[in-house]
């Protein structure tokens, strides 16, 4: 029995990353052997173990066969006599097929070290077009080491649209789906995981409300970039500069999805995106059983960005319903949520990019002076319930005027 420690960890370390996660490869073992010396089985398809004391991953070596379609159409075979070499021939990319062992020696049959130098990732065997859901896992570690240089060796991107074109990434679990959306949101460059989608075509077949954006003008003096995918890119690309919130980014690539609706004969206007990007969120977010969290903020930004880009023309009661429709007074994350992905909207524009965006700070404060309210004199004058509501209400009203006049006359807000 050999323990050899695989994947990620080895590829990090070689890149002088930080590593987060370990997980190792078991040779020469029998799930009994394993159950024996104390550790816990958690895998039902695959033989994966918990390790007894550190709790880390360790799967027994393994060959798969392709037997059906999708994500799951795999028969795994896992015995003492699978090598290390076999285990690593099944992953996906070169990079990521590289072991270490017990001794620090490094065990590399798929020339991964050869394309971490040249910056390159590369798919190891065409087995890879067997498994649909690996053209997201190439996307998402494109996104992630865009910033080092690295970019998709010709014949795997190549290898990537012909599975794009095959029908095979329909039969996807879209829970699988949104697990890839999600990690490479967190990536450095999320917006590179979009681009590689749509350059390979799954972003078609996966996310067509996206894709169909590209292509579709927008009127040139408030967006120089004109097309409305392009903007939706820039978008992403700010909002990743802002905020390492997914949820955030999430909402700034869906933002637009409306626009790719508008009727042609107004174009490039768009008037009443926003409404039509609710249905395209939704069908998004429904598809790939998106988190309600996630969904309830990209149709709030979708719905109200232009509202916040007009912020300064908004009278006080109508400044408050905003507050009110983000639920901004019980959920005050929310509404730093929003403001952050329309000041990436208003930023995701070509030469646009360091244009001051003083509706942020305007909105934050104003929020927060509204927030201060204190119901006690309230309570005190013998008000109760939907009376102290409307009493807090008409205070918040208050407050807002003057604020909004403190704008207006640049003076010193003393309410």
């Amino acid at each position: 029995m050999k323990v050899y420690l695989v994947g990620g960890a080895v590829r990090d370390s070689l890149l002088n990353i930080a590593v987060q996660d370990r997980d190792y490869v078991v040779v020469g073992a029998t799930p009994a052997d394993m159950l024996q010396q104390g550790y816990q089985q958690v895998g039902k398809d695959f033989p994966v173990f918990l390790h007894p004391k550190t709790n880390q991953e360790y799967a027994l070596a393994r060959t798969e066969r392709k037997s059906g379609k999708g994500y799951k159409g795999f028969e795994v075979h896992a015995s003492p006599d699978v090598t290390l070499e076999e285990d690593l021939k099944r992953r996906d990319i070169t990079i990521n097929a590289i072991a270490q062992d017990e001794q620090g020696q490094i065990i590399d049959p798929c020339g991964g070290r050869r394309d971490l130098d040249s910056k390159i990732i590369r798919h190891i065997t065409n087995a890879f077009a067997e498994d649909p859901l690996r053209v997201l896992r190439v996307a998402r570690f494109h996104a992630r080491f865009v910033e080092q240089g690295f970019t998709l060796a010709p014949e795997t991107l190549r290898l990537m649209q012909e599975m794009s074109a095959s029908g095979e990434l329909e039969s996807l679990v879209p829970e699988r789906v949104w697990v890839e959306v999600h990690k490479a949101l967190k990536q450095d460059n999320p917006a590179q995981f979009f681009l590689t989608l749509k350059e390979c075509g799954a972003l078609a077949v996966l996310f067509p409300e996206i894709s169909n954006l590209f292509g579709v003008p927008q009127r040139k003096e408030y967006h120089p970039e004109i097309d409305t995918g392009i903007h939706s890119i820039l978008v992403l690309q700010q909002a990743t500069k802002l905020s390492n919130d997914p949820m955030v980014r999430f909402a700034a690539i869906l933002h637009d999805l409306g626009k790719a609706d508008t009727p042609a004969d107004i174009l490039p206007r768009h008037i009443g995106h926003e409404q039509r990007s609710l249905k395209h969120i939704d069908n998004v977010c429904q598809r790939y059983k998106v988190p309600k969290d996630y969904q309830r903020l990209a149709l709030l930004v979708a719905e109200y960005h232009g509202i916040m880009h007009r912020i300064f023309e908004l009278k006080a009661s109508t400044l408050l319903s905003l507050f009110e429709k983000l639920d901004a007074f019980r959920k005050p994350d929310r509404l730093h949520q929003f403001v952050l992905a329309c000041k990436a909207d208003s930023l995701g524009r070509t030469g646009l990019e360091s244009k001051p965006y003083p509706q942020a700070d305007y909105t934050i404060d104003a929020y927060a002076r509204c927030k201060r309210i204190d119901v006690k004199p309230f309570l005190a004058a013998g008000l109760k319930g939907p009376a102290i509501a409307e009493a807090v209400r008409t205070q918040r009203i208050s407050i807002l005027k003057s604020v909004k006049r403190q704008r207006q006359d640049k003076l010193p807000f003393t309410g």
